[in-house]
């Protein structure tokens, strides 16, 4: 089987801040691959390094940040190494990002038909009426109702999920391909929530974008990716298909998101929260990060890092609960429910035969 082709290499990518405080340490030796057409999620805690993380593929890093070491190939370039006009030229027309409040992303003083039409302008090289004509084919492929009589509307005359409708239709006009999908939809309703993912995927099969989507909410992630890595105090601790991980989770980080997440199966009242708090990154805890707050940790939890340990050939976790001799562990039992599910759906299963065909 052919390997996919990876669009984005990152590579042991270490990004600090500069603060009064001192030196934060907010990611951490940090390697990922994004596939061709693939949707990425990347997912844990406020805090936890996922957005400074894509912000760095897009060189929108903040004044105080300093990447120390690793690399971004996109094209076989690497991204942290070009200059800001380089950068220019990438962001809206090669990578694209959709921030999770669509009011900061957009120009209250503009009409929204300009700003779809801008980045045609600017990368593509269009005339106006022809960015436009581009801009107001863009509204329909969202889904903007009555995009002719609207086009010419201001973003403070749509409603939180018409405007990022708009958002998703400036970041996709230039056809990117890779889009960041910043918490794309916690400001919004479910509803349109779903409709909003459903816009996504739709668009994605369409333009055949790789996205990298960000979220704390992992059952926003369960329709929408192909993989997922899960991120602890500036560093991946977890990273498989979407099935792996949401049915055969390893690290008791990912168990306590999982576990703190309503299912059909969840009893009232019986939902919990991961005890404590994320780590001072200013001075990062030595061996695992999450060993404070992991009912599961060992003694060699606080003494040193964990390495990534092979649960399949697409799946990989670092806790030293997969070492050969760590003791064995019963998650809780809303894991165990799900890695049992995840079992049975690994036995082959038997055929079914055909009434109708003759013997």
């Amino acid at each position: 089987m052919e390997k996919p082709e990876n669009v984005i290499e990152v590579r042991n990518l270490e990004i600090n801040f500069h603060t009064y405080a001192g030196e934060v340490k907010a990611i951490r030796d940090v390697s990922f691959d994004l596939r061709k057409g693939e949707t990425l999620a990347i997912v844990g805690e406020s805090g936890s390094g996922k957005s400074v993380t894509t912000r760095s593929l897009m060189g929108l890093l903040a004044p105080n940040a300093e990447i120390k070491r690793g690399s971004i190939m996109f094209h076989g370039e690497d991204i942290i190494k070009k200059s800001e006009k380089d950068m220019q030229h990438i962001r809206g027309k090669d990578i694209a990002m959709i921030f999770q409040d669509p009011m900061t992303s957009l120009d209250p003083t503009m009409r929204i038909g300009m700003q779809i039409a801008e980045p045609l302008m600017k990368h593509k090289g269009l005339k106006k009426k022809e960015a436009i004509a581009q801009a107001l084919e863009m509204l329909k492929l969202v889904g903007i109702t009555n995009p002719e009589g609207r086009i010419n509307d201001y973003p403070y005359q749509f409603s939180g999920g018409m405007r990022q409708r708009i958002v998703i239709a400036i970041a996709l006009v230039c056809y990117p391909e890779v889009l960041i999908a910043d918490e794309p939809t916690t400001a919004l309703d479910v509803t349109i929530q779903a409709q909003i993912l459903d816009l996504m995927k739709d668009l994605q099969n369409r333009i055949d974008t790789s996205i990298i989507f960000i979220t704390h909410d992992l059952g926003v992630v369960a329709g929408m990716a192909d993989r997922v890595a899960v991120m602890y105090a500036g560093k991946i601790v977890e990273y498989g298909t979407v099935d792996e991980i949401f049915f055969n989770p390893q690290h008791p980080y990912t168990w306590g998101l999982l576990n703190s997440m309503p299912t059909l199966d969840t009893e009232s009242g019986s939902l919990s929260a991961i005890p404590g708090t994320p780590p001072d990154l200013l001075e990062p805890p030595v061996g695992d990060a999450f060993a404070a707050r992991s009912d599961y940790a060992m003694k060699i939890d606080t003494e040193k890092e964990p390495p990534f340990f092979k649960v399949s050939d697409t799946h990989y976790a670092a806790t030293w609960l997969l070492h050969p001799d760590a003791p064995k562990v019963t998650p809780p039992a809303e894991i165990v429910r799900r890695q049992q599910k995840f079992a049975a759906m690994q036995k082959p299963q038997a055929p079914i035969s055909n009434p109708v065909a003759k013997e």
